[in-house]
């Protein structure tokens, strides 16, 4: 019976490694170790994405190769809603910069930027890559 119960927790968590992605914590470990230094303000165009790390961290899509890691003012933003979209108030309305504040749609709060870094996009795509290998590398060595 323990060998049993044993063999089927074992199969549990092969298939919950397999199909979980990385906590918000690990992201945000990865896409910080590929941040350049902060900048004051970036040339602000209408962003191709975003990608919610925390309630404190977003990486804003400007084109395929040119992210930024924004650092917001507090757990701030409501995601509950689920909104699929986010708002950015520019004062410049041509830059983003610190000044700059952060809402999700149907939400009452909003968070001022604090700090805006650079991506290595290149690097970042190729940790990305060599984490999947190493998680599917890990799962198939549990299954056999």
């Amino acid at each position: 019976m323990k060998a049993v119960l044993a063999s089927v927790l074992i199969a549990l968590g092969v298939a919950a490694c397999a199909t979980n992605r990385p906590s918000d914590a690990d992201r945000l470990a990865l896409y910080q170790a590929h941040a350049g230094a902060p900048v004051k303000q970036v040339l602000y165009r209408d962003p191709l994405g975003w990608d919610r790390i925390d309630d404190q961290h977003v990486v804003l899509e400007m084109r395929p190769r040119e992210r930024w890691l924004l650092t917001l003012s507090g757990p701030c933003l409501s995601w509950s809603n689920g909104s699929p979209f986010l708002g950015i108030s520019s004062m410049s309305g041509m830059t983003l910069s610190i000044f700059d504040r952060v809402v999700a749609p149907g939400s009452q709060l909003s968070c001022s930027i604090q700090e805006i870094r650079p991506l290595d996009v290149e690097a970042l795509r190729t940790a990305e890559d060599a984490l999947r290998a190493r998680a599917q590398h890990e799962a198939q060595s549990l299954g056999t």
